[in-house]
């Protein structure tokens, strides 16, 4: 099997194929060898996932730089805000 390209492949693309070898190797039924070229695969997949991640992030930074007043807040997650509401 061809390596195929990572860094052409959308966020959404790379997302959703890397779900698939997840859903694969929870399976548990591939033989090692396949297992770890899934493995190596959905590592590269979480890799550019992250970086375009990152250039997103650098992107509405830079936006809201612009307008000077505006800062960048990190999301709270599920749990966190749960644990306030208590």
């Amino acid at each position: 099997m061809a390596a195929k390209k990572t860094d052409s492949l959308s966020f959404d693309a790379a997302l959703g194929e890397l779900e698939q070898i997840v859903d694969k190797l929870e399976q548990g039924d591939l033989p090692l060898e396949d297992a770890l070229k899934q493995f190596e695969r959905g590592i590269q997949l979480a890799r550019v996932s992250k970086q375009k991640l990152e250039q997103a992030e650098q992107q509405v930074q830079i936006l809201l730089q612009q307008d000077g007043e505006e800062k960048l807040v990190p999301f709270a997650t599920e749990e966190k805000d749960l644990a306030d509401e208590e």
